[in-house]
């Protein structure tokens, strides 16, 4: 299902750390990184912080810039973005500042955790959504793109609301403020904990940006590491999104769709990219960019294949049609966004013969426009 982009903002410390364990926050970033804040603040649609962060900060959670939620009231948006916490329990203090100030808030909770939390926050005018008998940050997710219209969420914090997000492939930024200062306490709060993370140990995350900011530094980095499985990552939608851009470079055809594809390693290394008639009249997409990957690469058979149109299953140009080729290079996961249309082949079904073989096949549709947007010419009279 959709879900909102979602931002990782934290500041730490240069070891990692998210504060220390003194009775008072320590204030990492200064004031032209808290103004920076509060730019992303107000470019979002929801913020969202865990129940153990409103306890430890007591945070309010506000656009601060009166002109910002002026601009924000212009567009037609609300002055502050919906604020959102999540807790298992649902023991949530009705004095927090975090209630008292902006606009919305919701609460997402167990079954069990909503019968808490609606009795501690009765009269406040908070929606408290329970989502079964535990927690699940995709049910979350889903939840705030379909109901309540959220495209851009921000979290805050804390550390194991980050950890989660990240270990289960659901993020898609990560704003990080590295504090020229070293808190050399074991104990004191870490921005990551322990745990498998996508791509293992060997993923590395792409930089995207990095730039002074006071006399902190902002990196703002993306996740790469595919999925696994039938379970969409964040960094599947990416690679799908450049998938569907590739797919634009190809040189217009009557004949044959435009489709742009690329071949992902389990850590995130793009290992080939190609579009249809790349390398001449009659190529494909997919085979394009398999074939620029040395046949029996140890990395293929963990890989992923992005395609903006579901590989052929049938073709009268070569022998081999694009779902057999990625099956006999060993790949066992495939992401696209548009199932093929009778245009040229009838009943055409490389998903099926991908799955037959045993392949994860996903299909994103919220990418179908863009995958078909470089074909529109086909449809023309």
């Amino acid at each position: 299902m959709p879900h909102p982009y979602v931002l990782l903002s934290a500041a730490v410390s240069l070891d990692g750390r998210l504060d220390d364990t003194g009775p008072e926050r320590l204030l990492l970033s200064g004031p032209a990184d808290f103004d920076r804040v509060d730019e992303v603040r107000a470019d979002s649609d929801a913020i969202l912080v865990g129940a153990g962060t409103l306890r430890a900060d007591n945070p309010r959670l506000l656009v601060n810039s009166a002109e910002r939620r002026a601009a924000r009231v212009a567009a037609g948006r609300p002055a502050y973005p919906l604020k959102v916490t999540v807790s298992g329990t649902g023991d949530l203090d009705p004095t927090a500042n975090f209630w008292s100030t902006g606009g919305e808030k919701v609460v997402y909770t167990t079954d069990e955790g909503a019968v808490t939390a609606e009795q501690a926050l009765r009269g406040l005018g908070v929606d408290v959504v329970p989502l079964g008998a535990g927690l699940d940050w995709r049910a979350v997710l889903t939840h705030l793109h379909d109901v309540r219209g959220v495209r851009r969420l921000m979290v805050e914090g804390g550390g194991r609301v980050h950890t989660q997000l990240l270990q289960q492939g659901l993020a898609d930024e990560l704003q990080l403020a590295l504090a020229p200062l070293v808190v050399g306490q074991p104990h004191a709060p870490k921005l990551f904990g322990e745990g498998e993370y996508p791509g293992g140990p060997r993923n590395r995350l792409r930089l995207t940006e990095t730039r002074p900011v006071g006399d902190v530094v902002l990196m703002r980095y993306v996740p790469t590491a595919p999925g696994t499985g039938p379970v969409p990552s964040a960094a599947d939608h990416r690679w799908l999104r450049l998938a569907c851009e590739l797919a634009a470079e190809c040189p217009p055809s009557a004949t044959a769709f435009s489709v742009g594809a690329v071949v992902v390693a389990a850590d995130g290394t793009e290992l080939a990219r190609g579009y249809s008639r790349e390398s001449d009249a009659v190529s494909h997409a997919e085979e394009a960019a398999l074939a620029k990957i040395e046949p029996g690469d140890p990395r293929l058979p963990a890989a992923t294949v992005y395609s903006s149109l579901e590989p052929c299953a049938r073709r009268a140009s070569r022998p081999a049609p694009c779902a057999r080729l990625i099956l006999d290079a060993g790949v066992r996961r495939v992401v696209t966004a548009w199932r093929e249309p009778d245009t040229f082949v009838a009943a055409a079904d490389g998903n099926g013969l991908l799955a037959a073989a045993g392949a994860d096949v996903l299909v994103l549709q919220e990418y179908e426009s863009a995958a078909k947007e470089p074909n529109q010419h086909l449809n023309r009279g």
